[in-house]
């Protein structure tokens, strides 16, 4: 009897010395990380049958469990990955930002400033201090277009050099999980979880989801296999496949996400294939966002070069003799590139290639193309705008969105080709003209009304549109009769050079320009029948500012994004300040809807970290009251052992006796 007091005495006492222990290991670990709280498992030892039927013989010690909710858990993985992910692109668009300033520090102001000093100029066209200072906003706006293009790059550096790292730490943690995987096989068939060792392995998961989402499958020999992107091997066993960043196919300058095969080679994964994470964050900001702000600053700085030089070119210097104005700004050139996996011959060379030329800079799209053969249609191409997905078939020579497509070779079936009319512009922007002088502030043609007028017509206006203009050609242009509205009128066009006089008739009507021979012209009043008024070259272009006023009504001018309408002719655009205002309320609202993106989704992945806390994590107050209750049971256990033994010492005493 004594002996079976002993025994359960000592069961006793076992088990609640191993419960003291698990409670003791718990308080402990309370606030490390990722820790499980543990418990012990306690089972009643098989009774003792008798005569008078079964006696208890105590207590036995199963194993040590844990804590764990595997819904939970994933769930609260998950939620981490899309936090991290909204947070990442959240700081760099919070950077990007910076790169469009309000205020003075804009390029719209700039711009502003700029065409401002063209109607300085006009007051005075042969003042070389407003030239001087025309050519200085010149190069003021053509540095911050650039400097713009420099920031933009230093982000793009920033991205590639945060994608190295968190990849260098994804790779790190993968390797961690593979050998913790190994150690967890290892004494997977004892029988008894390694409760430390998986809660070492879910930690590393939950690292690890910080970088990218994942999915996990446990197997039968208690390892747990690690996939990202649609199913693609993390790791597998006591096996990580490292993840590697390399230049993107399509553009060497950005990076792309590869893993690296059994053989070396490296497969690229879809950038849209990451849904959560740190990185899937940084390749998000770097093909949406990123792109988006270099395709909006370069449209901006391609259309509005474009335009100056353009209206430069119809005005006269103040040169001796005077000449043509040549270009104020040049901007980076479009370019085409094919992707690093088209066909190539045996030297190593591409078999087929595009090059690109700008057909019409005011129709230039803020997007990139991506250029494919048709596979339905020989000798013709695919054209993708990435900006909205829109398709267009093309064929050779084709233009599109104010570009001409030019393809040489034959693309192979799989060839793809990145189509970039304005990224670089902005970066190679930069003021050419350095001769005050040179600014073609007067016009070729000047407007004169008869002296012998009678009616209420004045010169309102004379613009050189068109280069096509012959300069030298006088034009006269006589009214007559009214008709309805408008007033009709003849006119000719004398060629000194063949002694030749065209003629034409026209109806003239308020706020609608008289257009002839490359120029228009406007008339404020109306013309009285007899009235006539005559364009002919400029006697003296050094006092003339015809062309200055042009430039300086370029601030009105809705020349950025242009889209043709159903008869085919230019329409729509935004003038170039608004349009800085629009690319700069842009960033503002994915700023902002980034912000809420990023709290959403902290608050969902703090209240499933918390919920699983609670779930699986340390109550302080509980293991308190736990640690009372079994040292008063560990206390009772002994005095089962006290009273034994006084029972087995009486036992033997009386049969000395």
């Amino acid at each position: 009897m004594g002996s079976a007091l002993l025994s359960i005495g000592t069961r006793a006492m076992t088990a609640n010395y191993a419960k003291l222990q698990t409670i003791s290991n718990n308080i402990s670990n309370a606030n490390v990380a990722g820790y499980s709280r543990q418990d012990v498992m306690l089972e009643t030892n098989k009774g003792h049958f008798s005569g008078a039927g079964f006696f208890g013989k105590g207590v036995n010690v199963v194993t040590v469990t844990r804590s764990q909710d595997k819904f939970l858990t994933a769930e609260a993985a998950t939620t981490k990955s899309a936090a991290m992910m909204d947070l990442t692109r959240l700081s760099q668009l919070q950077a990007l930002e910076k790169v469009f300033p309000t205020g003075e520090d804009g390029v719209g102001h700039a711009a502003g400033q700029f065409l401002n000093a063209m109607v300085d100029l006009a007051s005075n066209p042969q003042d070389l201090s407003a030239r001087q200072v025309a050519l200085s906003r010149a190069s003021e706006l053509s540095a911050r277009f650039a400097n713009a293009g420099l920031q933009l790059d230093s982000l793009q550096a920033g991205v590639t050099a945060d994608l190295k790292t968190s990849v260098g730490t994804v790779n790190e943690i993968t390797a961690n999980i593979a050998r913790v995987n190994q150690e967890i096989a290892k004494v997977n068939g004892l029988g008894h979880s390694p409760n430390d060792l998986l809660d070492q392995r879910d930690q590393l998961v939950s690292q690890l989801s910080q970088f990218v989402q994942v999915t996990t499958l446990p197997a039968e020999d208690g390892t747990m296999g690690v996939f990202m992107a649609g199913g693609q091997r993390l790791v597998l066993g006591n096996q990580a496949t490292p993840l590697q960043i390399a230049p993107d196919p399509m553009d060497a300058s950005r990076s792309a996400l590869g893993i690296v095969e059994a053989g070396g080679g490296l497969r690229m994964l879809q950038a849209d294939s990451l849904t959560g994470g740190s990185i899937s964050g940084l390749l998000k900001f770097q093909n949406q966002d990123l792109v988006n702000a270099r395709t909006s600053l370069g449209q901006m700085a391609a259309a509005f070069s474009a335009r100056v030089n353009e209206q430069q070119g119809l005005g006269l210097d103040l040169g001796n003799p005077p000449g043509a104005g040549v270009p104020i700004f040049s901007v980076g050139a479009p370019t085409a590139g094919p992707a690093s996996t088209n066909a190539k011959d045996a030297s190593g060379n591409y078999l087929a290639g595009v090059s690109l030329s700008v057909a019409d800079a005011t129709q230039l799209e803020a997007s990139e193309y991506e250029l494919q053969a048709d596979p339905g249609n020989a000798g013709r191409f695919l054209l993708t705008r990435r900006s909205d997905g829109m398709v267009r078939s093309i064929a050779n020579g084709d233009t599109v969105d104010g570009i001409t497509v030019n393809v040489s070779g034959t693309p192979g079936a799989n060839d793809r080709f990145l189509l970039q009319p304005v990224t670089r512009a902005a970066n190679g922007m930069k003021t050419v003209l350095n001769d005050p002088k040179g600014i073609a502030a007067a016009s070729p043609v000047a407007a004169t009304a008869n002296a012998s007028n009678t009616g209420t017509a004045t010169v309102d206006s004379l613009t050189v549109v068109s280069s096509s203009i012959d300069a030298a050609r006088t034009a006269t242009f006589a009214f007559g009769a009214a008709n309805g509205a408008g007033v009709d009128y003849t006119w000719s066009l004398h060629d000194p050079a063949t002694g030749t006089t065209t003629t034409g008739t026209g109806t003239w009507q308020s706020g609608q320009p008289i257009a002839l021979n490359g120029f228009e012209l406007e008339l404020k009043g109306v013309p009285a029948s007899g009235d006539s008024f005559t364009v002919a070259p400029t006697q003296f272009p050094a006092a003339n500012n015809g062309n200055a006023l042009a430039l300086a009504a370029l601030r009105d001018e809705t020349m950025v994004g242009r889209r043709l309408d159903a008869s085919g002719q230019p329409a729509g655009g935004t003038t170039i300040t608004d349009a800085y205002a629009n690319t700069m309320a842009g960033v503002g609202v994915a700023v902002q809807g980034a912000n809420a993106s990023a709290q959403i989704s902290a608050g969902v992945a703090d209240t499933l970290a918390q919920r699983l806390a609670s779930t699986t994590g340390v109550n302080l107050d509980e293991e308190a009251a736990q640690l009372i209750q079994f040292q008063q049971s560990y206390q009772a256990a002994a005095k089962i052992l006290q009273v034994a033994q006084q029972v087995f010492d009486t036992l033997l005493n009386a049969a000395g006796a």
